[in-house]
């Protein structure tokens, strides 16, 4: 608990966390406490109401908290979608409600259209997690889908948070094994940030760092103890998401927590996959993938001889606005042009720009790599750790097809404003290259390409 209180002093929305055993029993007190003039709505879905809505209800009820109205309850099946059509459904009930707050009881997905909902109110809210999916419970921001383009819409983090690890503990598997795969990426999304720290694109600030890395190890050290449903291990892995939350509410950012690797989760997202399954495939499934191919990418790239780049010729050769724009349009579904290009062109450097940047690789690529070694794993290492946490490892086991996995690698560095491996790649003029590497017979992704080679579990409910 030292560890969550200390991370609390830096968050500017979140002033309470009760986090442990007997979590539950204190939720009335903590809302009295942050909102002692507020009356409570309890917003849940039918399994998260089952899994805790009771006693959440009793320890409102004892500590003399004054219910707006019933729970608001949203179906169990099929599956919340973060999306902004349930966004609304959140908000219009509570808007009819002056006065309340929301207290949802939720895994990821109600938790963040109950975070995004109450923000637009101009509400503050409380959460009641019941499941370690996912690292945004305390973050600043709620990933919604609007139109298909799924971005960190801004909005207050929670101003209370309960974390019962009885209740965590006893979530289906596959919500603690996505909460696994989020936590997993923040080993590359680390090495994507001492790039951009070195590149002086976006410095690394040593709080919030450590908040997110200082016990990452430790939590994604008992992969098999968490299928079991150990209660040390959930422990361990709660702690390392809620941290990870809380060091993007200090930052206002979800740099400290998300990088390449998110990015392949977020295309497939814009892109509608799995969201018509049921249960819809999980972010932190698609994450899991998508660690492993960043920590591919970085590895390839770690072999790179930047110092003897021909600057004039990847100048002279590099895109132009126009390029990009062209790119976005011909590989990314209409719908999400828009977006894509503006988040492209707000990271896109060109001529002047490109050759300093250039000339700052050659001269930083050493100690660059020097920083990043230190930093990551091996992506099969990867692989073999989500395996072992009952989670996804490659794109066949998440349904993603061979030649739409490779297509990723290139749509995935247009749809996010982030320094990352791509841009390293993409500004290098190496990035084709690299691709090329991964995907020969003897790279990384041609000795493995049937999912057995890697291990890894299937996710339940894939279309055949």
């Amino acid at each position: 608990m030292s560890l969550i209180q200390q991370a609390l002093e830096s968050a500017d929305e979140t002033r309470a966390i009760e986090f442990g055993h007997g979590a539950l029993a204190r939720t009335g007190g903590l809302f009295l406490s942050v909102f002692p003039e507020a009356t409570a709505l309890v917003v849940a879905d039918e399994n998260t109401f089952a899994a805790a809505g009771a006693e959440v209800l009793a320890s409102l009820s004892a500590a003399g908290v004054v219910l707006a109205a019933e729970p608001f309850i949203l179906p169990g099946t099929p599956t919340l979608y973060a999306d902004y059509d349930n966004t609304g459904l959140v908000r219009e009930r509570l808007a009819a409600l002056p006065g309340a707050v929301a207290c949802s009881i939720a895994s990821g997905t109600l938790n963040d259209v109950t975070k995004l909902a109450s923000g637009e109110l101009g509400r503050p809210y409380m959460n009641v997690c019941t499941a370690a999916s996912v690292d945004g419970f305390s973050s600043y921001g709620a990933s919604i889908s609007v139109d298909g383009f799924k971005l960190t819409r801004d909005c207050p983090a929670p101003a209370g948070l309960v974390a019962d690890l009885a209740v965590m503990a006893a979530a289906p598997t596959r919500l603690t094994s996505t909460g696994y795969g989020d936590l997993i990426e923040k080993i590359p999304a680390g090495a994507d940030w001492i790039l951009a720290d070195e590149l002086g694109v976006e410095r690394i600030d040593a709080h919030v760092w450590d908040l997110v890395q200082g016990r990452l190890r430790n939590a994604l050290a008992q992969p098999e103890a968490l299928v079991a449903g150990d209660e040390e291990a959930v422990a361990a892995l709660a702690e390392g998401n809620l941290l990870s939350g809380l060091a993007m509410q200090a930052m206002k950012s979800s740099r400290p927590a998300s990088g390449a690797g998110h990015q392949f989760s977020h295309t497939w997202e814009m892109e509608g996959h799995g969201l018509n399954w049921e249960p819809p495939l999980s972010h932190g499934f698609k994450v899991g993938v998508g660690t492993v191919a960043s920590l591919a990418l970085w590895e390839e790239a770690m072999r790179l001889d930047l110092a003897g780049l021909d600057i004039d010729r990847i100048v002279a050769e590099a895109p132009s606005k126009d390029d990009v724009i062209a790119r976005i349009r011909a590989a990314l579904p209409e719908r999400i042009h828009d977006e894509s290009i503006k988040v492209s062109l707000q990271k896109h450097v060109e001529r002047d720009a490109l050759r300093r940047r250039l000339l700052l690789i050659q001269e930083k690529w050493e100690a660059i790599r020097a920083r990043v070694a230190g930093q990551l794993v091996a992506p099969g290492e990867a692989a073999d750790m989500l395996r072992r946490a009952g989670a996804p490892s490659h794109p066949a086991l998440i349904g993603i097809g061979w030649d739409r996995f490779r297509a990723t690698h290139d749509k995935a560095r247009m749809i996010r404003n982030r320094y990352t491996v791509f841009e390293l790649l993409s500004e290098t003029g190496t990035f084709d290259a690299v691709v090329d590497r991964l995907f020969a017979p003897t790279g990384f992704w041609g000795r493995h390409r049937e999912a057995d080679s890697l291990g890894g579990v299937p996710v339940k409910g894939l279309p055949a």
